[in-house]
């Protein structure tokens, strides 16, 4: 669906944001807003924008244990370096070695995916994003009240050991406001947290492809900041509007396209079973069980993700 919509000024930035009523202009600070939908600004919106050199991956927070997840909350760095900063440290580089390579492709991640710090990270935020019950109906209390660190470790052993295998996702069709549903597929909490361990590695490498103007789905970035680049582009004199919107994008994303923008830049075969295993639960949330409660947690970063990355040849 295309919109193209003619204005000027600050009049035409009332209009734009007429939906969003909590919009406000930007304040200096902006490490408190959430990770955004897909929105997507012009190369051109950009002037007068102050950017960081690199993407801040300040998720990554909060106390934890040290690698090995034995029962010390020793620091596992002989200068006192928790395993937050360490995750953070591997995201970092990461992001560095794709960025000054372009054209790299990585191949040892796997065993990163499934290291101690990592998963206490991924746990930490799967933890605080909440989410309902999978279709094995064991919820973030149920892993909490047995323990949470052998949970861990028989995720970390099963991945290490090549015999981890996600079960189906459970289905929940949410109403939109515009009529129809829209399917949402929720993993099991244990399948969340192996995804967001996943995420936390994998994202850095491709977050050194986006460009500038790309906002969604992306950390520290949001639709505001979006709408706030665009409300300096008015100033400056820019009068039209495009807002476009690809129906059903989820639901009809080619799967096979999306696994080779994956291989441009992972050739680990392990990740990439991984990645298949998860889109293949459930025919990605498609033909999953379906159940009319509870809540989806933030599934689909991967496919949000193909809607930035750039075609190579």
């Amino acid at each position: 669906m295309f919109k193209v919509t003619p204005g000027t000024g600050e009049a035409r930035l009332r209009s734009l944001v007429s939906k969003d009523r909590s919009y406000k202009p930007m304040a200096k600070s902006a490490g408190a807003q959430r990770e955004s939908g897909g929105v997507v600004v012009p190369e051109a919106a950009q002037k007068g924008v102050v950017r960081r050199k690199g993407p801040d991956f300040g998720h990554v927070g909060g106390g934890g244990k040290r690698k090995g997840m034995a029962g010390t909350t020793r620091p596992n760095h002989p200068r006192g370096r928790e395993p937050a900063d360490n995750v953070r440290g591997l995201q970092r580089r990461l992001y560095v070695a794709a960025k000054v390579s372009p054209e790299r492709r990585f191949h040892a991640l796997y065993d990163r995916i499934w290291r101690g710090d990592v998963l206490q990270e991924a746990w930490r935020r799967v933890r605080s994003n909440r989410g309902a019950a999978g279709v094995d109906r064991e919820t973030l209390a149920d892993v909490e009240g047995y323990g949470v660190e052998p949970m861990l470790r028989d995720l970390q052993d099963a991945l290490r050991a090549g015999e981890y295998h996600p079960p189906p996702v459970r289905r929940r069709d949410i109403p939109k406001p515009d009529g129809g549903v829209r399917p949402l597929g929720i993993p099991t909490v244990r399948d969340r947290v192996a995804q967001q361990a996943a995420k936390l590695v994998l994202e850095p490498i491709f977050e050194a492809d986006f460009l500038p103007s790309s906002y969604g789905y992306r950390p520290k970035r949001s639709a505001t900041q979006a709408l706030e680049c665009i409300r300096r582009t008015f100033i400056d004199g820019c009068a039209w509007v495009l807002e476009l919107d690809i129906r059903k994008y989820f639901d009809s994303i080619d799967r096979e396209r999306l696994m080779g923008y994956v291989e441009q830049r992972v050739s680990d075969r392990r990740v990439l079973k991984l990645v298949r295993k998860w889109l293949d639960a459930g025919d990605g949330g498609r033909r999953a069980p379906r159940d009319g409660h509870g809540d989806a947690p933030g599934r689909r970063d991967l496919a949000a993700a193909s809607q930035h990355l750039p075609a190579r040849p």
